[in-house]
């Protein structure tokens, strides 16, 4: 039996507030998350890295990939430790050879683009006409992406000459091999003899 049937007079409220009710229904959580998100754009919009600061910092966070890259050339792995603290450390422009410099500023170019909610950087060269991304700026924190194998700093001819053959001939026809004549194979039959 219920209780609804033993006592007509049954009250069904509960002892809690309203907004204890309100956070535990479902439109009360769809609105709470709603507002959350609301806010987090708009901290995201007013704390977005202009072009200029986007440019300024990846210029730093390059430099400093050419200073660590200089000796020996990291993996990839290597690039995602250093782009981490890339973050908080400037560059020693001091350290690269100024060829190494001429060569970058020579045959890459940095171009950023402020976007709603957060801000990238783009290196264009000969080897990404079309760019690649080096940096994202989210929150008022500019994070590089940046990999040393992105930046163009050798050029040289892509091809050995113009008069070289696309498509080299075959130096010569291999020989036919006699195999000798083929031999006559009897199927087998699981009688044994086939004439029986």
């Amino acid at each position: 039996m219920y209780q609804a049937d033993i006592d007509n007079n049954t009250n069904y409220r509960t002892n809690e507030s309203f907004t204890q009710e309100f956070t535990r229904s479902c439109l009360g959580r769809i609105l709470i998350f709603g507002v959350i998100i609301l806010v987090g754009m708009l901290v995201a919009y007013f704390t977005a890295p202009n072009e200029a600061d986007m440019n300024e910092e990846m210029n730093d966070n390059l430099m400093q990939c050419l200073e660590v890259n200089d000796g020996v050339k990291g993996d990839v792995v290597d690039d995602y430790v250093h782009n981490l603290t890339f973050i908080f450390t400037t560059a020693d422009t001091t350290v690269i050879p100024e060829d190494v410099l001429q060569t970058y500023h020579k045959y890459n170019r940095l171009v950023s683009y402020r976007h709603t909610f957060y801000s990238t950087s783009y290196i264009h060269n000969n080897m990404h006409p079309e760019g690649t991304r080096v940096g994202v700026g989210i929150f008022g924190l500019i994070i590089p992406t940046a990999y040393f194998g992105d930046i163009l700093l050798e050029v040289g001819p892509i091809h050995k000459g113009y008069e070289q053959k696309l498509n080299q001939q075959v130096i010569g026809q291999p020989e036919e091999l006699d195999l000798g004549k083929t031999p006559e194979i009897r199927e087998f039959h699981y009688k044994g003899n086939e004439e029986e």
